[in-house]
């Protein structure tokens, strides 16, 4: 039977590496439209806890992921050798920078080595991880082709970014377009079928090159206008002009802005790492991406403007950041989620540390965190006596669960790089991007 028959009938078996925020999601998207999905993952403890239905994503419903794993439409395993019986193959493994900020495509060269071994007539490949563009014709074709199967009419490859928004819930899989780009018309075809049974729009383009600069625009795009409105903040406070009502009156025009916001830095997995993949290609073309550094620097260094920040603030009270107590709220990198991955209160708190204060944080959504070779626990409630203890509460991620107007009440400093507390007018507050009252 032919592949597009078996994804028709939904016989097409779904092998997906590389279970986190893209993998697992997808996986139950698959699995919830009829699909037997093989989820596939070198770490034992996470195929563990999949095969008992435990979730560890918070975009997925507890309630769903158990009823698929119990009616076996997802099965986890760590024996790569379940591909020689998978139709269609997606990989979404992480790519990370090194610390030079090359792209560490190790996660990738890894699957490869075991995919050569399983592949066979009439399957689907489709590299779903961020990479920088050329990585699907030049990196992962060259291996495949090793097997004597010719790709186009024994096997089709493509390239399909990920667009992943964690705590997005308007967006999700379904309802955001696919960009498919494949090595041949006919991998551009098969994909297109493969992803149109799970999602509303599949965009197709011309080539996997195509496809892999889509995905680097998009948040190349983001990462140059944050660092832009991370500039104007700087700027603003200078100037003595309010950031954020500069912001709120430009966006009232209907053509030709489109609004961001400042803040301590940027998180995630995509934003800040990005565009790096493809400043990194460019240099390979000797040509240098200046946007994308430039951009890259007024980001990195906001968590250092922070600090600045809260040694405004303290000198207020006669204290200095060395010897303080303070307490970061939010360590997640965005609001409403348990990932701290490249989140800016990290290094936040890093900077604290350095700077002789002693730092604690609240977070709901990350109760424990690695750091410093052991475990910091967060505190578990913010009540009155707990805020008033501290120097200065750092405001870095806004969750909606947050009691504004308890911290606002209880806490003796301020500071505030989300406009939280727009319009209150208090000496004891101080806000990114805003006139700084000694």
């Amino acid at each position: 039977m032919c592949l597009q028959s078996k994804i028709n009938d939904r016989s097409a078996k779904i092998g997906i590496i590389g279970l986190g925020y893209v993998g697992l999601p997808l996986a139950v998207e698959f699995a919830d439209n009829g699909f037997t999905v093989y989820g596939i993952d070198v770490n034992q403890n996470r195929i563990d806890q999949l095969n008992t239905g435990d979730n560890y994503i918070s975009d997925i419903s507890d309630e769903k992921l158990q009823q698929l794993v119990n009616s076996g439409k997802i099965i986890g395993t760590t024996d790569f050798s379940i591909l020689n019986s998978i139709d269609a193959v997606l990989i979404c493994v992480p790519t990370p920078l090194n610390k030079s900020k090359d792209p560490d495509v190790s996660y990738i060269v890894n699957v490869l080595e075991q995919l050569k071994k399983y592949i066979h007539p009439n399957m689907l490949i489709s590299l779903e991880s961020t990479t920088y563009p050329g990585t699907t014709r030049e990196l992962i074709l060259p291996e495949l082709n090793q097997s004597n199967l010719k790709v186009g009419q024994d096997f089709y490859l493509c390239f399909s970014p990920e667009r992943v928004d964690p705590g997005n819930q308007r967006f999700k899989i379904k309802n955001t377009p696919k960009v498919v780009g494949g090595i041949t018309k006919t991998c551009t075809k098969i994909s297109k079928y493969l992803y149109e049974s799970i999602i509303d729009t599949v965009v197709l383009v011309s080539s996997p090159e195509a496809a892999e600069t889509v995905k680097l625009l998009e948040n190349t795009f983001r990462s140059i206008n944050i660092g832009l409105v991370n500039e104007v903040a700087i700027m603003c406070e200078k100037l003595g002009v309010n950031v954020w009502e500069v912001i709120d009156a430009a966006a009232t025009k209907p053509f030709g802005f489109m609004k961001f916001t400042p803040g301590p830095g940027l998180g995630g997995h995509c934003i800040p790492i990005d565009p790096h993949y493809l400043s990194w290609k460019m240099k390979t073309l000797n040509y240098q991406a200046r946007f994308i550094e430039l951009a890259g620097e007024i980001n990195t260094s906001m968590p250092s403007h922070v600090l600045e920040l809260i040694g405004t603030g303290l000198n207020r009270f006669q204290k200095s950041i060395n010897g303080s107590t303070i307490l970061i709220l939010g360590i997640a990198y965005k609001n409403d989620i348990n990932d701290i991955r490249e989140s800016p209160a990290l290094d936040v708190m890093k900077l604290l540390e350095l700077a002789g204060a002693k730092v604690e944080y609240y977070d709901s959504y990350v109760p424990k965190i690695q750091w410093n070779g052991g475990e910091k626990v967060g505190l578990t409630k913010l009540t009155t006596a707990s805020l008033k203890k501290y120097d200065a509460v750092v405001l870095l991620t806004d969750h909606s669960n947050f009691d504004h107007k308890l911290i606002l009440n209880a806490s003796q400093l301020i500071i505030d790089t989300r406009n939280v507390f727009a319009g209150v007018e208090d000496s004891k507050i101080v806000r990114l991007g805003c006139i700084q009252t000694k």
